[in-house]
């Protein structure tokens, strides 16, 4: 593993690790999209097992810390939509460009969480196309951003000012004000490019969708939204594990780890792979 910054378009430094594929084939690249404000902490464990197994697995992944975040440069409170957008575009051509001889190897847009909706995001915006591996996708923008604001809510639940508290969150957003939630200063802009973000359709390419269920079954948002990548081959997986990402304890899902291993791997047995050099 490798960990170096990346200089970012909107200026400042993005904190990046990459584990470079292992073996004598070049099965694929990976960007790795981190999701929103404290389940980026929560799920860096996993994340970083993820990469490893996808390393070992003959795959070149690239995590990167998004504006603000981690050890990146700026506060959380200063990014924009748009600049994480932006971020993981850089990403993605650096990664080609580190494995110019490999630009066959297909590219893998990897989120979590709301880092899905960045990488859709990107993804309509990057000059190649790409293949998406989702973990626990968020599939509205509104819907991720409200439940991050009831985390205000949720703190001032026993305060005489909680009453209305989300319909003033909203307003002071709209008239351009910053919030604090949960220790996260939230802007504008951040809330607005959020709030209209949707897991775009894509046409071509190959979605790998994984949930975490104690019955066994996909939701039904999940199925809604995997009906209208029509024009893609889509799989959905569904496997025993904890809800990693919003757990009090940090905490692991083998299960999904060797899963997401596996669907890449038989993915990428069908076409022919780039040798190493």
């Amino acid at each position: 593993m490798k960990a170096f910054f990346l200089d970012a378009a909107a200026g400042g430094q993005r904190l990046c690790l990459l584990h470079r594929a292992q073996g004598r084939h070049l099965r694929g690249r990976i960007v790795y999209v981190h999701p929103f404000a404290e389940e980026m902490n929560k799920t860096r464990r996993m994340a970083a097992l993820q990469a490893h197994a996808f390393a070992a697995a003959g795959f070149s992944v690239l995590q990167i810390d998004l504006r603000g975040c981690g050890d990146s440069s700026d506060d959380f409170g200063q990014a924009s939509w748009q600049d994480w957008v932006d971020d993981v575009i850089s990403a993605c051509r650096w990664l080609g460009q580190v494995d110019a001889l490999h630009r066959d190897a297909p590219l893998w847009l990897w989120g979590l969480r709301a880092g899905c909706l960045v990488a859709a995001e990107a993804a309509a915006q990057l000059d190649e196309s790409c293949n998406f591996c989702f973990w626990q996708a968020a599939v509205s923008g509104k819907q991720a951003l409200q439940q991050f604001l009831r985390l205000k809510l949720a703190a001032d639940l026993q305060t005489a000012g909680s009453k209305g508290l989300m319909k003033q969150l909203q307003q002071d957003l709209a008239e351009g004000k910053w919030v604090e939630v949960a220790g996260y200063q939230l802007n504008p802009a951040m809330a607005e490019g959020l709030a209209a973000a949707t897991l775009r359709p894509n046409s071509g390419g190959q979605l790998e969708w994984f949930e975490l269920s104690a019955d066994g079954g996909i939701t039904v948002t999940g199925a809604q939204a995997l009906a209208q990548w029509t024009g893609s081959a889509c799989r959905s997986h569904v496997v025993q594990g904890p809800a990693f990402w919003q757990s009090s304890e940090i905490e692991q899902a083998p299960e999904l780890l060797a899963a997401t291993t596996a669907a890449l791997l038989a993915a990428a047995v069908s076409r022919p792979e780039a040798a190493m050099a």
